[in-house]
């Protein structure tokens, strides 16, 4: 028996695996490929150069694979490529790449991509991640493996969200986002770290401690840029499990062009509203990594 529904349009030359499922009224493009144990649902449209692997369940009217809503596309050969197990529910649209940059939109394994989120040309999306209801990334969006990323939330072109991330509900991403952070709001903030996701993947206890030090270092200390990225690569020295956690947000603070989220709350209060509230964190060398206000509460 058929797993492709008799109402499906799938063009013969897409590559359909016989376990895979196809739902009534979906169509699939000629150069898609679809893997074991996949389920397309009803409405679906799958198209352009679109690569989807093993166990996804797709759930009904999403649409994949369709060409790159940028102006200088001129109909190159670009692809998506969808990995493992993930689960897309309803509504959602990935795009294809663009050839100004890698040419592919990629998506990896374990992802939950909840209904309406929208992944642009050419962004990277990690593993494991949780991308929840209306989120948008606009194009070239890198998103770390473990991020989450709150309902409602827009993420700015060429933003980076780092590993093991929170990001709050209706939040506006137009700054990089380091590894660990809880961030949210308009206009973006630190709002500590993400404790309740490293401890949900058994991080130790040194490994939390050198994490939340970090932080102290980036936002809580006042020191410059360098001077904080230095005080970071010393810490295995004192705690030795966190070498590649170190290494891991030395990297993502180096390579970032459009400067890292700001410092936000502490104990709760915004920033404005207490001494020694973090307001901002700067791209360049020699100013302060984080400036903190004087003034009463208020």
């Amino acid at each position: 028996m058929s797993n492709i529904h008799a109402t499906a349009i799938v063009d013969p030359a897409a590559r359909i695996d016989p376990t895979a499922t196809i739902g009534p009224y979906a169509v699939i493009g000629p150069e898609v490929s679809i893997g074991a144990r996949t389920t397309v649902g009803a409405h679906c449209v799958i198209e352009g150069r679109t690569t989807i692997g093993e166990d996804n369940r797709i759930f009904q009217f999403a649409s994949l694979g369709a060409q790159p809503q940028d102006k200088k596309y001129a109909g190159e050969p670009t692809e998506l490529v969808i990995g493992h197990r993930n689960t897309i529910r309803e509504f959602c649209t990935f795009n294809t790449g663009t050839v100004q940059d890698r040419a592919v939109t990629r998506v990896g394994d374990d992802n939950w991509i909840m209904a309406y989120v929208h992944i642009a040309h050419d962004c990277q999306v990690g593993n494991q991640t949780t991308l929840a209801n209306n989120t948008t990334l606009a194009g070239h969006v890198d998103v770390g493996d473990w991020a989450t990323v709150g309902g409602l939330t827009g993420v700015l072109q060429r933003m980076r969200i780092g590993a093991h991330t929170m990001i709050g509900f209706a939040s506006h991403v137009g700054k990089d986002v380091p590894p660990f952070m809880v961030v949210d709001g308009n206009p973006l903030a630190v709002r500590g770290v993400n404790l309740v996701g490293l401890r949900r993947r058994a991080f130790s206890d040194e490994r939390i401690a050198a994490i939340r030090e970090m932080h102290k270092l980036l936002y809580r200390q006042g020191l410059t840029l360098e001077q904080a990225r230095a005080a970071i690569m010393a810490l295995p020295e004192k705690m030795p499990q966190a070498r590649d956690d170190v290494a891991l947000m030395d990297a993502f603070v180096a390579g970032s062009s459009a400067g890292i989220a700001r410092g936000g709350s502490v104990d709760g209060l915004p920033s404005s509203h207490r001494n020694g509230g973090g307001r901002g964190l700067w791209r360049f060398a020699g100013r302060p990594a984080a400036r903190w206000p004087a003034g009463p509460l208020a």
